[in-house]
This record gives C-alpha cells, sequence and structure tokens, in this order.
C-alpha cells in the first residue's frame, strides 16, 4: 500500500528525472546549434563533437582535422587557441589534456596493423608512437638513435608522415620502404640517404599519413607517448628516457 509520504517520495523522484531529462536535451539543443551555426559559418569545416567546458559559459568544440574552437553558447563568439587554467600547483594546459585523450582514442581506434616495428631489446618498459619523413633531417637524427633507445627498453613504432603529402618523391619512398622484403633494413638505408629500390604493393601509407592530420600532427618527428599526449620534435634518446622516467 502506498502511503502518502510514499507518494510524495515518488513524485519528487519522477520530479528530479524530469528535470534531468530536460536539462540533458537541452544541452543537447545548445550543442546541435553551435555545431550547425558553425558549419554553416566556416566553409569547409566538419565538426567531429560539441561539449561544455570546465570554463563555464564556453563550450569546446573539436574538427574533424584536431582543430579545438571554443564558443559562447550561442555560437557567436569564437576563441582560437589553448585553453589555460591556473592550479595550485601552476598552469595547467586544458586544451592539451583534451587533445591527448581524444588522441589516444584515435590511435587506438587505428591500432597496430601496418607498423614498421623496432622492439625493445630484452625488457619493454615503454613504447613511442612516431610519425615519421623518411627525408627528414631531425627525422634521421632520432633514427640514428635507434639502437639506444631500444636499450633503454623503449620500442619505437614508425608511422608514415611524408611530409610533402601524396604523389610527392618522399611520399613514394616511404611506400617503397613499406613494401620492401626486410622493412627495417630498408627503412635504415633510405634514413642514412641511401638509395632504396622502387617498390610498389597495397599499403597503409596514405592512411597513416591522414591519422597524423587527424591527431594533430604538423611536422615530423611528431612523438605520441603511450597516454596520448605528443612530443613534437627531436628529444634526444637520453632526455627522451628520462622524460619516461626510465633513467
Amino acid at each position: 500500500m502506498f502511503t502518502t509520504k510514499s507518494l510524495k517520495s515518488l513524485g519528487a523522484a519522477a520530479g528530479l528525472v524530469a528535470s534531468l531529462f530536460a536539462a540533458t536535451a537541452a544541452a543537447g539543443e545548445v550543442e546541435d546549434r553551435i555545431a550547425e551555426r558553425l558549419t554553416e559559418a566556416v566553409p569547409g569545416l566538419t565538426v567531429s563533437s560539441v561539449r561544455e567546458s570546465e570554463a563555464k559559459g564556453l563550450y569546446e568544440v573539436q574538427s574533424n582535422n584536431g582543430e579545438t574552437i571554443y564558443t559562447t553558447e550561442d555560437g557567436q563568439y569564437l576563441l582560437t587557441g589553448d585553453l589555460l587554467k591556473i592550479t595550485d600547483t601552476g598552469i595547467a594546459n586544458v586544451t592539451e589534456q583534451a587533445r591527448a585523450g581524444q588522441r589516444l582514442a584515435a590511435m587506438e581506434d587505428y591500432g597496430s596493423e601496418g607498423l614498421i616495428t623496432y622492439p625493445a631489446s630484452g625488457e619493454e618498459k615503454a613504447v613511442i608512437n612516431v610519425f615519421t619523413d623518411i627525408d627528414c633531417p631531425y627525422c634521421r637524427k632520432l633514427h640514428n638513435e635507434m639502437p639506444q633507445l631500444n636499450d633503454y627498453g623503449i620500442t619505437v613504432n614508425y608511422y608514415a608522415f611524408p611530409r610533402s603529402g601524396p604523389g610527392t618523391p618522399s611520399f613514394k619512398k616511404y611506400i617503397s620502404v613499406w613494401c620492401a622484403d626486410d622493412q627495417q633494413a630498408a627503412m635504415d638505408a633510405a634514413k642514412s640517404g641511401k638509395t632504396v629500390e622502387s617498390a610498389s604493393c597495397e599499403n597503409p601509407v596514405l592512411e597513416q599519413y591522414r591519422l597524423g592530420g587527424r591527431v594533430g600532427v604538423t611536422g615530423t618527428p611528431a612523438i605520441v607517448l603511450e597516454d596520448g599526449n605528443m612530443v613534437r620534435g627531436y628529444v634526444p634518446a637520453e632526455n627522451l628516457a628520462k622524460g619516461l622516467g626510465l633513467l
């Protein structure tokens, strides 16, 4: 039997559920409106997600090319650049923290097929994913330290990112390396400036190049760590190992 008290409790619970549903629906309408307005205002922009940011009054918009935009609730005012937050321990980059999570999800979604891998010597202590261009001088400098990286227990996965883009000599060179019978030997030769025999086959070079664009690669080498954070540019092997807590 329902008492007056229990009926009131049920009514309050139903009211709470209705309020939460209404708030969720309203939030969804705001996000849809922002996405629609931005898409109309910026030709070629593809919005992948819109969500309320931790900064009150701002919404975080992610595009398919990895760019982050902040907007007011009405979608009229836009902010570009990184959102910083003052914390007890210093300045935190809120935008980069969000990028790291999205980057990690994209990398995991891609999987490990089609990578050129240099495994750690002995026990594997860390894995780094490197978007690389065979002709990039600093990529070659990092590659020269591959034995040292592997000795530190670091496995290196190479992803293709020929900066000059599809159809260029660098792009074709990476395809030749990937299609070689011995990918590591071909990569070592190409990174040292030697000529690699031209080869063609079904390959993931274009797909990896596009993945790089989605996760925010703008130059090489770009090192994606296991937590999704990105180290942009060359870092000496010893410094990289220290940063990973291996030394």
